[in-house]
């Protein structure tokens, strides 16, 4: 009989869920309490796994319902409530049997799941891209002209025309496709969740960057909000080159 270390070490170098699963079928009648409890580990790891999909199926709804679509295109947002640095908008055109793990709402997601999410989707996407407005335009237009402005450059870089955009919470002006705006769309949506990890990530990169340049105000750590160890280091240094002078005037 094999030592349950030399069956927990098949589990563990098992490459897949289905290989863990006929695992644990082979090893059913074997009683003994560590054995049974990998068993029980892989059907909890397959529990999760469904309710994963059921939940990802139900962020295609939109999806579902614009299918006659040919190219669908999620758009959001990162950065409009920061003090510092630039909004970026992502637009993705996903295809439409794509299935990602974990996709949601970027602000649901952990930094490192992020991370991975923003290279799969970039791997499996249609096409994608990124728009960016500058805090100088922010300050120039206000911060809600610079969203749609970020997101017409998002989209107007796009490899692929979209022909139905779905937009988190708001319509774009003088777009010439069909728009759908979705309230708490990042949530509701596979192409806006998608959009919106990418404009969440690419905005992070950049902050830690400046940060590199204005090591003083802490923007690896806080990415431009207005946390009150930020607020605090403009009261002292004063505001730096990425500053939103709009947004710090009530203390600085």
């Amino acid at each position: 009989m094999k030592s349950i270390r030399d069956i927990k070490e098949e589990f563990q170098t098992a490459v897949d869920l289905e290989t863990k699963e006929k695992l644990a079928q082979s090893y059913q009648t074997d009683s003994r309490k560590g054995v049974q409890d990998l068993i029980a580990r892989v059907y909890r790891e397959k529990e999760k796994l469904q309710s994963e999909l059921e939940r990802l199926e139900g962020m295609k709804q939109f999806e579902k319902k614009y299918a006659d679509y040919t190219a669908i295109c999620g758009i959001d947002e990162a950065g409009r409530g920061p003090l510092a640095g630039p909004v970026v908008a992502g637009a993705v055109i996903l295809p439409k049997d794509c299935s990602i793990l974990y996709l949601n709402d970027s602000k649901q997601v952990s930094a490192s799941r992020r991370d991975e999410l923003f290279d799969e989707i970039q791997e499996k996407a249609i096409a994608s891209a990124v728009g960016i407005v500058s805090p100088q335009r922010i300050d120039e237009i206000n911060i809600l002209q610079a969203t749609y402005e970020a997101m017409h450059q998002a989209v107007e870089r796009l490899k692929v025309t979209p022909d139905l955009l779905l937009v988190d919470a708001v319509t774009i002006p003088a777009m010439p496709m069909k728009q759908v705006g979705i309230i708490k769309g990042d949530a509701k949506s596979v192409s806006i969740a998608a959009a919106s990890i990418l404009a969440k990530v690419t905005r992070d990169r950049m902050m830690v960057e400046y940060d590199a340049l204005y090591p003083e105000y802490g923007f690896a750590k806080h990415k431009g909000y207005g946390s009150q160890m930020h607020i605090e280091a403009i009261r002292e240094y004063g505001s730096c080159p990425i500053h939103r002078r709009t947004f710090i005037k009530n203390f600085y």
